[in-house]
């Protein structure tokens, strides 16, 4: 949701880049939808540390690669940096986000790494240019 709500307020405001966020916002879309995707066709349960130690969030899946915070945060990373907005802090919110899924319990390392590879490819393929 940061990354469309971001996108709406850049088309509010970006007056004549407005085509440029409502890419950006299909593109985050697109990522979810093709995570979604492969997240069932290969259907990998979240992890489990110990019964004592649950994770630190809730999820809405037991599904876990790839993940789709990293896909949707890298997606919307680049297409928001493409159409004006500072790439720097973009890209460290994608970060963050992405390094928060194990942390916080809900993936293994890889299903972000997949995740962000994933979401940067979909970003490059709807890219413009």
């Amino acid at each position: 949701m940061l990354w469309i709500g971001l996108a709406i307020a850049g088309g509010v405001v970006g007056g004549r880049r407005r085509e440029d966020y409502v890419r950006a916002a299909e593109t985050v879309l697109v990522a979810l939808a093709l995570n979604t995707g492969v997240k069932y066709t290969v259907r990998r349960a979240r992890p489990v540390l110990e019964e004592e130690l649950p994770a630190l969030t809730p999820v809405l899946s037991g599904r876990s690669y790839p993940s789709a915070h990293a896909a949707t945060s890298f997606a919307g990373a680049r297409a928001l940096a493409a159409a004006g907005m500072p790439a720097a802090p973009l890209r460290a919110a994608a970060v963050a986000m992405a390094l928060s899924r194990p942390y916080l319990g809900v993936h293994y390392p890889t299903d972000v790494v997949a995740g962000a590879f994933l979401g940067d490819a979909v970003a490059r393929l709807m890219s413009p240019t």
